[in-house]
Formats: structure tokens, sequence, C-alpha cells
């Protein structure tokens, strides 16, 4: 009996000086000189991870850290992708780096009313080469078919919102996402209006396009996109400003006078009816503008300069308010 209590002791002072081992081996910092970069490929086993680890110096034990990762269950959690192991992390923040997937993204923030040009920029801080690669990608006619695009290029069918970009990702991956986006929002509901209008999906992201660059105000989106859809009905030009320097220059430049000549076929000064597809990404409010503009019969619109318009049905009510306009500016 005495034996067994012996050996119950030895047993016991045995686990808690291994569990003493493994918590001073998890928690002690990390002896690396610089923060470095991993990158665990989809599909890697645990063995692999850790070695990986162990051939970048970053862990010492290899069999301790196999055993924890196991037992926490990172195998079936790790997340593919680049993570960055910084000097002083210890080896349980490792673990908890991989078992939460923390690896390392980029932000990606589309506004509604960006063109292709603006979102190249901003994926050239991604990646430098991006910029050039999408204005060359975006009118692929192959690969617009694979993302169900019906259009000239991909300009109107990137989907404004926040994405997390993950290092390494492709163009073509981050591309699909966010088009992905884009038909999760035009949904069944969207598309039973468009086909009841007689229109096409580019069509409409067209439209919306140029009613977003044109309007300041949500609740005035229904009365331009009422002002367009008028002129479309008696074949008159729309003459959007926005559409005038599409391709030419950067709309945060404005538009001037001379810019109503430049001839392309975006430019409503220039050409009949629509273009031949959008000019930036669109908000859902602007599509559903689009697809449903105010019943009234207005025809023009002048910017009053506080962000809202003044909307006339005939010409000479429109010479009339911009005459009014001006003389309150000038008082």
């Amino acid at each position: 009996m005495k034996i067994w209590k012996s050996l119950l002791v030895v047993l016991i002072a045995y686990l808690i000086f291994i569990t003493l081992y493994i918590t001073i081996e998890l928690t002690k910092p990390l002896k690396i000189q610089d923060d470095i970069e991993i990158y665990i490929p989809k599909g890697s086993s645990f063995s692999y991870i850790a070695s990986v680890f162990k051939e970048k110096g970053i862990i010492k034990n290899e069999l301790i850290f196999k055993i924890t990762g196991r037992a926490l269950g990172i195998e079936k959690r790790a997340r593919a992708g680049y993570y960055l192991i910084t000097k002083d992390m210890n080896l349980l923040e490792i673990l908890a780096k991989l078992l939460e997937g923390k690896i390392i993204e980029y932000t990606l923030t589309v506004i509604e009313g960006d063109s292709i040009f603006e979102i190249g920029d901003k994926l050239s801080k991604i990646n430098p080469d991006f910029g050039n690669q999408l204005l060359e990608i975006s009118k692929d006619k192959d690969f617009l078919k694979t993302l169900n695009i019906d259009a000239p290029s991909l300009e109107g069918y990137l989907y404004p919102a926040t994405y997390n970009i993950p290092k390494g990702m492709n163009l073509k991956d981050i591309i699909t996402m966010m088009v992905k986006k884009f038909w999760n929002v035009y949904d069944e509901t969207l598309f039973e209006k468009t086909k009841k209008m007689g229109w096409t999906v580019n069509k409409v992201i067209t439209l919306a396009s140029i009613i977003e660059k044109e309007a300041k105000l949500e609740e005035e989106k229904p009365l331009i996109s009422a002002v367009y859809h008028n002129r479309l009905k008696i074949g008159m030009p729309l003459q959007a400003d926005p559409t005038a320097i599409y391709g030419i220059k950067r709309f945060k430049e404005g538009v001037k006078k001379k810019d109503l000549l430049n001839k392309t076929p975006y430019n409503t000064y220039v050409i009949k009816g629509l273009p031949p597809g959008p000019i930036a990404s669109p908000s859902l409010s602007s599509i559903k503008a689009a697809l449903n503009p105010a019943k009234v019969p207005y025809l023009y619109f002048v910017a009053k300069g506080d962000g809202s318009h003044e909307f006339s049905s005939t010409y000479d009510k429109h010479v009339s308010a911009i005459n009014e306009i001006r003389s309150n500016r000038i008082e």
C-alpha cells in the first residue's frame, strides 16, 4: 500500500513538473531577432505547420508545440495565409493566433461612386501591380463571362463595401469576391423589376451609376432617375456631366465646359441614350432609384450649391431656375 502511495506521489510530482515545464516553454518570449512572416498553405497538417516554425527558428521544442496545438484542435481550424510573428510573442500567443486564424489582411474600402480607376488606386496600395492589372483584366471578355457580367468591363460591378483582403490573394480572386457581393445585392426582386421594365442589368447599373454621381441627397435619387427616364422616352440627350469626363480624368477634378465636348462613347452630350456601360460603382439605393423613378414630369435639374437640386419640367423654367440660383449666389 505504501509503495502505491509512493508511486502516486511520484506520478503527481512528475505531472506537476511536466505541466510547469510545458507552461514555461509556452509562455517564455521567443528568441528571434526580427518579426517574421510565416505562410501556411491551404490544407496543411499541423505537423507541417510545426516543421515550418521549426525551420524558421521560431520554436525549439517541436514536440510541445505539436502536443499543445493538437490538443487545441488547430489542425482542423488553422486558416491558410500569412501570419505575422513578432519577436515579443510567445508560443502560446502563436498558437492562439493560429487557432483564431489571424492572418495578415488588408482592408479595401470601395465607396459609392468610386470608378474602376479609384478602385485601382486603392488596390495598388495592397500590391503595386494591381492597379494596372485591374484595368487590363476589367475588359477580358472570357473573365467577365465567368462572372456572369454582360457589359463592356467590370466597371459598376465591383460593389461598394469594405473587404478584408488576405495577403497573397490574387487579383482575380479579389475581383470575384467583389462581384459576388454585387450579385448577392442584385437579388431576385431587382431581377424581376428589371425584366418587367424590359431592361438589362447593364442598362440599370449604367443609369444607377450616373444617378450615383449626380445625386448628393438620397431623397433626390428617384427624382434624378425620373429626369433621365423621361429624357430616354422622348429621345432627348441625357447630358449627364459625369459621363463627359469618364475615362478622360478623375471625377474629383470636376467637369468644365470644355469637357462637355469630349468625344467618347460615354459622353452623353455627344451620344444618344445611355452609355455602353456604367461609369462608377452605384449603391443599392441608386440601383433601386434607377428601377423606380419618381412619377414626375421633370426633364431638367440644376444644382443649388447646397447639395440639393431645382427640378423643372420645361426649358424656360429650367433657365429661370438657373438665373435665380445665380442671382442668389451674387447676393
